[in-house]
């Protein structure tokens, strides 16, 4: 049987799955709770178009929005509801199905963010 290296708790029939890093039950972790507030983003927006490794379909990122978490998945809601489309919101990234980098462009302009456009 392999051994993990922080040879921790895995499970506890008191508390149910066990965090590795602050031993705490996954309920009631705090290092995952305080790791969701940090912002993630430089403040530099970048809204780029993209089609690698996605079968052809284009996609449109806006990376570097200086925004918490819940923020800025009401943000990209707001950014797929303006477009009309399909999207997620990965690692500080907002994805939206489609080409819609000037329309991107405009909505971030108007709530105060100052979009650039990257890429060709």
């Amino acid at each position: 049987m392999k051994r993990s290296s922080s040879g921790g708790l895995v499970y506890s029939t008191d508390g149910g799955r066990m965090c590795p890093d602050c031993r705490q039950p996954v309920a009631g972790c705090t290092c995952k709770a305080n790791a969701g507030a940090a912002v993630v983003g430089d403040g530099v927006v970048r809204v780029s178009r993209q089609s690698k490794g996605r079968g052809g379909k284009t996609v449109t990122l806006v990376k570097g929005v200086a925004l918490d978490p819940v923020a800025l998945a009401l943000l990209g809601k707001q950014l797929r509801t303006a477009c009309g489309s399909g999207g997620t919101v990965k690692d500080g990234v907002i994805e939206i199905q489609g080409d819609h980098c000037e329309l991107v462009m405009q909505v971030l302009d108007k709530q105060g963010h100052r979009p650039r456009r990257a890429g060709g």
